[in-house]
């Protein structure tokens, strides 16, 4: 990893594509259940007999995909951290 420079826009740029790389399986994995908790739960009106298993279901997939979301976060700050650390010589 190189120290990021704020000296240059392409810098910048390269620095800004790297973080987002940070946590990006777990963002999209969250955000694809966050859809299906949704879904789920709206569609559980529909669904008869299973309303009751269906709506928990979604409920389960909506917490799990925040989860994963605010798990991405907390991956996302601490790698910024540590990458703002080293430039000020290892400390935190």
């Amino acid at each position: 990893m190189t120290p990021p420079d704020a000296q240059t826009d392409e810098k910048v740029a390269a620095y800004r594509a790297e973080i987002r790389a940070v946590g990006r399986n777990e963002r999209l994995a969250g955000f694809g259940l966050v859809l299906l908790g949704a879904i789920l739960v709206w569609g559980a009106t529909r669904a008869g007999g299973l309303s009751e298993i269906v709506q928990m279901a979604g409920y389960a997939a909506l917490a799990a995909g925040w989860a994963l979301m605010l798990a991405a976060i907390f991956l996302r700050t601490r790698y910024h951290r540590r990458r703002m650390a080293e430039l000020d010589g290892g400390a935190q």
